[in-house]
């Protein structure tokens, strides 16, 4: 079932890219400030009206959270067992900044994980996606899709690591530190958590808040890939909490066991 959805998401996806290309390319985004003070767009908006109505045709049954309509009670919540959680536009601050690392979220989640996502980078026209049981992939453009896999180092390898661009702290600078030798690649959106799904990219913390719609298609993919995203303590982030927020969290490869103890440990 997962399969035959995940070409149909990627088509919705590709829509909702060309919406948000369109403000992008006009040049007014019509930036205004919710609540929390994080910037909203035009293209927000018109991303989340397509994904939308597109996942409602194709799954009427199946509920939807978007991070533009995420005011469902989590006593209505708590009752899926399956539903549909996006992020119509990851990254707005870098859709701001003009710099292409933002992208569009559309994650399958069931009885609190990940099943199916994708991710596609609109800038660059390539799209991340993956299943439970059918593996992750890159598509760039109209060419055939290859297959991605995370990455474990090599005896002797500095460590990759790739990092937020606009919410670097203090404490993942001293993660890093520890850590010895190592590369870093910085990166915005979920672009961080699919750069170790194709094997870029060894390890990336995140010590900072995030959202469930900001990671769970990411999550699909890199899970799809032989990776894990996991909390400081090794265990699978998990959907649908009552306040919908992410722990801090881990992404590796699942079979680096050697890099999961390193990094636990560094952080202790």
């Amino acid at each position: 079932m997962n399969e035959k959805y995940l070409q149909q998401v990627v088509r919705i996806a590709h829509r909702a890219g060309a919406a948000i290309m369109a403000v992008y390319q006009s040049g007014e985004t019509g930036e205004t400030a919710k609540a929390d003070n994080s910037p909203l767009t035009l293209a927000d908006l018109a991303a989340h009206r397509i994904i939308v109505e597109e996942l409602t045709g194709m799954t009427p049954d199946i509920p939807i959270l978007s991070e533009e309509a995420a005011d469902i009670a989590y006593p209505v919540r708590s009752q899926w067992t399956r539903y549909w959680l996006v992020d119509p536009l990851d990254g707005t601050r870098e859709f701001i900044k003009r710099n292409g690392e933002f992208t569009v979220n559309i994650a399958l989640i069931e009885s609190g994980e990940p099943v199916l996502g994708v991710v596609y980078v609109p800038v660059p026209d390539k799209c991340y996606y993956g299943a439970r049981g059918n593996g992750a992939f890159l598509q760039h453009g109209n060419a055939p899709a290859q297959p991605i896999t995370a990455k474990s180092r090599s005896a002797g390898e500095p460590i990759r690591i790739v990092a937020s661009r606009s919410h670097r702290d203090a404490r993942t600078e001293t993660l890093l530190e520890r850590l010895g030798e190592h590369q870093t690649i910085s990166m915005g959106s979920s672009l961080k958590l699919c750069l170790v799904a194709e094997g870029a990219a060894h390890l990336y913390p995140r010590l900072g808040p995030t959202m469930e719609w900001d990671t769970a298609a990411a999550h699909a993919v890199v899970n799809a890939a032989g990776g894990i995203v996991c909390d400081t303590a090794g265990e699978e982030l998990r959907y649908n909490k009552i306040d919908l927020h992410n722990p801090e969290f881990l992404v590796l490869p699942a079979a680096d066991k050697a890099l999961l103890g390193i990094v636990i440990d560094s952080l202790r």
